[in-house]
């Protein structure tokens, strides 16, 4: 899940929405080239399924730019970064990995892997788990359309960290269907590509043996949800930080549904299309998304999950327009399919947490309450005298967009004292 465009529907990536959920849209945000040094090498083979390729090299001048020029052009927040310091190299990386929701079959993900030009051979690692995107290359291994990734790369990439990112299910370079908030998808994207990350560095005789975790909106979901994951398999994280996380999608959903806020994003409906249409797919679940919703929107949503062309300027801003009527009972939606899975499997707080967490939120989000934002800590702190690993820290009168460019020097800070 990620504001403001010209049309007041902006997708989270400030995108208008007759452009962002065209299906195969071009990208329509100004980003610099990456130059004679973009055209990809051949790629390399680490091993049986995984393999590189070089994507480009950005110095410190162009990661410079990205922090004092373009984040703040594109967030519309000015925040005092740490400059950057050294070049990073790009690698696109494609690795094997399977699907647990369809019995673990077996698929073909991508990634981006940017490691700092220093000469260093070991350094700390941040996994950045990207937002809500609605074109495909909106993602990490496509970094010059991603202004999120850009962000991530220029603050920590610039200043010694390896970054890593996955592109999920059905993203990047992946032939799926989208798998959004689909959790265990999500987890094994995430852990796959860190495997073939770490794959790849020691090919290069190098390592990143500290991990931290960061992600934005949806990904800030995945993060939580790649936390549970490592800590379940025994992989330490020195430190995880979120910004804007629905770490409990049915309170999300609800909210939208039973109880919406005059600040709530006209893109919200989005959310339901993606998931709803996710849902039916890698749940297997038939007729999920055309029992959510109405007649008269479910093509066009169908579409738009597909990338398929079609008049994006049908796309209803309305909920009630796109949802069938029934399920804004909220007891139709908890006992609905598509409720109930909402309920039992996308959510990324319920276990014991082991290692440090921030969950960073702002107050005047348009699409994560305060209260979703401190969900984690305050679930965790209400287990017998407090499990105090967890933290909710605000960063003031935010929105969706300008709390990730608050969190992300707040993330640097904790991270180097880590």
């Amino acid at each position: 899940m990620q504001p403001d465009d010209t049309d007041g529907a902006a997708s989270p990536h400030g995108l208008s929405r007759r452009h962002a959920l065209l299906a195969g849209a071009a990208m329509t945000l100004v980003t610099a080239p990456l130059g004679a040094q973009a055209a990809e090498a051949s790629a390399t083979e680490v091993s049986a399924g995984v393999s590189y390729a070089l994507i480009g090299r950005w110095d410190a001048d162009r990661l410079n730019r990205i922090l004092t020029v373009d984040t703040p052009k594109f967030f519309g927040a000015q925040v005092a970064y740490t400059p950057a310091r050294n070049a990073v190299k790009l690698y696109r990386v494609t690795y094997g990995s399977v699907i647990p929701e369809r019995g673990n079959r077996p698929t073909v993900a991508s990634g981006l892997l940017a490691i700092p030009d220093t000469g260093d051979t070991s350094f700390p690692m941040v996994s950045y788990q990207h937002g809500t995107v609605y074109g495909k290359q909106q993602v990490p291994s496509f970094p010059e359309q991603s202004p999120e990734t850009q962000l991530a790369l220029a603050q920590f990439g610039g200043q010694g960290y390896v970054v890593i990112g996955a592109d999920y299910f059905g993203m990047g370079l992946s032939h799926e269907p989208e798998g959004y908030m689909v959790k265990a998808s999500h987890q094994q994207a995430c852990y796959d590509m860190l495997t073939a990350s770490r794959a790849v560095l020691a090919h290069m005789t190098l390592s990143a043996p500290k991990l931290m975790l960061g992600g934005w909106s949806q990904g800030g979901f995945v993060t939580m949800a790649f936390l549970e994951k490592l800590e379940s398999a025994g992989v330490p994280v020195a430190a995880t930080a979120t910004a804007s996380a629905p770490v409990d999608v049915f309170v999300a959903l609800s909210g939208f549904l039973d109880f919406p806020r005059k600040i709530d994003a006209a893109w919200v409906p989005t959310l339901f299309i993606l998931s709803g249409f996710a849902f039916e797919n890698y749940y297997g679940e038939p007729g999920l998304a055309r029992s959510l919703f109405t007649d008269d929107a479910y093509e066009i949503a169908r579409k738009a999950y597909a990338r398929e062309p079609y008049d994006a300027s049908r796309i209803p801003t309305d909920l009630h327009k796109l949802v069938r009527a029934e399920y804004f009972e909220p007891q139709f939606f908890a006992a609905s399919a598509y409720g109930r899975l909402v309920t039992e499997k996308a959510h990324a707080y319920r276990w014991i947490i082991r290692s440090p967490v921030r969950n960073y939120y702002g107050m005047a989000d348009e699409v994560i309450t305060p209260g979703l934002g401190r969900m984690a800590m305050t679930y965790q702190r209400a287990i017998g005298s407090g499990n105090m690993r967890v933290d909710a820290v605000s960063t003031g009168q935010t929105t969706h967009r300008t709390t990730y460019a608050s969190a992300v020097r707040q993330w640097k800070e904790w991270f180097d004292r880590g």
